[in-house]
């Protein structure tokens, strides 16, 4: 690892740092601004990086600086860190849900290579599911360089169209809390039914892990491996009928597309928000 600063140590900022530290990075190489104290002395204590309260301290001569920020958060760095951009010229990383690339370009730099990610919270256990797309100064090495972080804490794909993002920030950013939500709904069905609730939260969370596991390992389409499952005339395929006759697939069109119209509007609502000339 080349040195590598986050601006933020939040929850995502501390699974990036635990999962690049089990690759073999070296806490010495990795430096972490976060301003509320109680979260930098922990920081520093679990991993053995270095931290520090100013975000310009932290930044100093990294070859690669990680935004770990909320997207509001990013007009009020531009003041902070652009000077200090514009003379080391590092590879920016962005984590922030929504932020344009030309936007982050406008505030920090046009020169500046720099990468825009989506990751989503599993990738907090390991688990998560990160789309990358980046402007045309990034070269191939550094794109490996941003993809070697993101792979710490899971499954990384490159988005060859950036206007693609707020799909991915629909799917899988966005995803998991379909997930939590579906699994909720599998839960109260059963419990209506009379089944305990503890029983049926871990039948239905084992159930969706288990599939999830088939789906990820066998290379199976999904369509596939429903197929696979549902015996003619049985309990499988009246579930499914039911799900097709409440629209099912039209209820996760509808969701994708709302979650991806959002995306876009909380980009232009940051650039409605910035002063005009």
């Amino acid at each position: 690892m080349t040195r590598l600063a986050f601006i933020g140590g939040g929850n995502m900022a501390r699974s990036l740092i635990g999962g690049l530290l089990k690759t073999g990075a070296a806490a010495s190489s990795i430096r972490v601004a976060e301003p509320q104290a109680q979260a930098r002395e922990a920081l520093g204590r679990e991993f053995g990086v270095a931290t520090f309260a100013e975000n310009r301290l932290a930044a100093e001569d990294a070859d690669i600086l990680l935004l770990a920020v909320k997207p509001q958060v990013m007009p009020a760095l531009k003041a902070e860190l652009r000077d200090l951009l514009q003379r080391q010229r590092p590879m920016l990383v962005s984590i922030a849900a929504g932020v344009r690339l030309d936007q982050l370009e406008r505030w920090f730099g046009s020169h500046l290579p720099i990468v825009r990610c989506m990751p989503n919270t599993p990738a907090l256990i390991g688990a998560g599911a990160t789309g990358l797309c980046a402007n045309a100064r990034v070269s191939p090495p550094q794109k490996a360089q941003a993809q070697h972080i993101l792979d710490a804490v899971g499954l990384t794909r490159w988005i060859g169209d950036e206007a693609l993002m707020d799909t991915v920030t629909a799917l899988s950013g966005s995803g998991p809390a379909y997930f939590f939500a579906l699994v909720e709904a599998l839960e109260d069905a059963a419990v209506a039914q009379g089944l305990p609730r503890e029983t049926a939260r871990a039948l239905a969370a084992q159930t969706c892990l288990g599939a999830g596991r088939m789906l990820a390992e066998s290379g199976e389409a999904p369509g596939e491996l429903r197929r696979r499952v549902t015996s003619p005339n049985g309990t499988t395929q009246a579930a499914l009928e039911s799900f097709a006759a409440d629209g099912l697939a039209r209820i996760a069109a509808n969701a994708i597309g709302a979650a991806t119209r959002r995306g876009a509007e909380l980009a232009a609502e940051l650039d409605a928000k910035e002063p005009r000339p």
